[in-house]
């Protein structure tokens, strides 16, 4: 079993509205970041990783996610993976099942 933790060390910084505030100029301002952002941390299932390699592919596409604060891989050779992923809360499933599938892996159902 081959597990990595990266930590970047980083906060999660919201205005008190639970949007962007007024000075990030996204237009978002005032917009709940909960009506379309993932959970603060959760699991994904990732089939098709073997190897050291597969775990630093999936890892890599998933911290260049923004808002991905750490990813933690525990590698099944040959199963279904375990992906955990800490986020700052701004972070859609959809980008994240989209970086894996850029790293060439698929979601489990």
């Amino acid at each position: 079993m081959t597990e990595q933790r990266i930590d970047l060390g980083l906060t999660a910084s919201t205005a008190p509205s639970g949007g962007c505030g007024d000075s990030c100029g996204c237009g978002h301002a005032g917009v709940p970041t909960s009506a379309t952002a993932a959970p603060a941390s959760q699991e994904l299932r990732v089939e098709g990783m073997t190897c050291a390699h597969c775990v630093r592919a999936v890892t890599d596409e998933l911290n260049a996610v923004e808002g991905v604060e750490v990813v933690d891989v525990d590698l099944r050779a040959g199963g279904v993976t375990t992906v955990r992923i800490s986020t700052n809360g701004a972070v859609s499933t959809e980008d994240l099942a989209a970086a894996v599938d850029e790293a060439g892996y698929t979601l489990s159902r």
